[in-house]
């Protein structure tokens, strides 16, 4: 290992999952087909809410947005992943770990902001729904995105710039399969408090700040469904939601667990296989969410493949 000044580490090694080197190939077939899904997958929601005009809608450019920021989320680790069951070379570059670390938080914030966003869009469509074309105008909406992606970029500027700064003088083998913030700044020899209790209120403002928004769209919803008379009513405007309630439910229930909780029961391992399920599971498993739901999708799904079909040139 070298290191520059004694202090400034040139590479990592990331150790990944120990237990799944012992059959690379296996392994690396299954991180495959989860990453083609995952891209294949959301990429097809991409292109279905730009090319269908029934889907020219704010929820579905939200949507859309999403499956960009999944993509994003899959592509920024598993493909080092994947290099590594290939070439069995688990080191990774200081300035490749700090730039995977720096964009991974970004899009899970994007992330957060962006699901906080649509919450908002389904709280107007529901409880304000003669005003929703004048609320949701495609300007306010592209800033809004606008505006998730620049929350994102910058709230995490300032924990990763000190955390590039750090001396790393002990043991250069980050637990985990990508650069997160916790499994590399235990490598660090200098007093890491201060930066802790800097990235736990950041945390706490990038996750539970979008989450409470949520919640207040979500309670408000609630009421005005209560105050539906018919069933069926009741049942189509809850449909309308569900896609999006159960994707928030999975995503900051792992996260609030991961980033926002007592050091002192922080579990390097455990932390390694929630990653997992919130990082590579979940941003594959949105598609299936919102298209299984969701009549409009399906539709322009069935159509789009069905173009294919009969005009393949096309």
């Amino acid at each position: 290992m070298q290191w520059v000044n004694q202090t400034r580490v040139v590479e990592f090694t990331i150790l990944g999952f120990p237990g799944l080197m012992t059959a690379p190939v296996f392994s690396f077939l299954i991180l495959l087909i989860i990453y083609i899904f995952n891209v294949v997958g959301n990429t097809l929601i991409i292109i279905v809410t730009r090319m269908d005009p029934h889907l020219h809608k704010p929820m579905y450019f939200f949507l859309g947005n999403l499956s960009f920021v999944d993509i994003s989320f899959t592509t920024v680790t598993l493909p080092k992943m994947l290099a590594i069951f290939i070439s069995q070379k688990k080191t990774i570059s200081f300035a490749g770990c700090m730039t995977q670390m720096y964009i991974f938080l970004a899009v899970g914030v994007t992330e957060s902001f962006l699901l906080a966003v649509m919450s908002y869009d389904r709280y107007v469509a529901v409880c304000n729904p003669l005003k929703y074309t004048l609320i949701m105008r495609s300007g306010l909406c592209i800033l809004m995105v606008l505006g998730c992606w620049l929350c994102g970029f910058l709230s995490v500027l300032l924990p990763v710039t000190i955390i590039s700064r750090l001396p790393f003088c002990q043991s250069h083998v980050i637990n985990h399969f990508f650069c997160d913030i916790s499994p590399v700044i235990q490598l660090s020899c200098s007093d890491i408090h201060h930066l802790e209790m800097l990235i736990f209120f950041t945390a706490a403002i990038v996750i539970l700040g979008p989450f409470s928004v949520i919640l207040m769209s979500y309670v408000c919803i609630l009421l005005k469904i209560l105050h539906i008379s018919s069933a069926t009513g009741k049942k189509k405007t809850f449909c309308t939601c569900a896609s999006h309630l159960t994707a928030v439910l999975i995503y900051f229930g792992t996260i609030i667990f991961m980033y926002i909780r007592p050091k002192s029961k922080s579990n390097l391992d455990l932390d390694k296989q929630t990653s997992v399920f919130y990082s590579v599971i979940i941003p594959m498993l949105n598609p299936l969410i919102y298209s299984f739901r969701n009549i409009e999708i399906k539709n322009a799904l069935r159509k789009l493949l069905r173009i294919k079909l009969l005009f393949p040139s096309l």
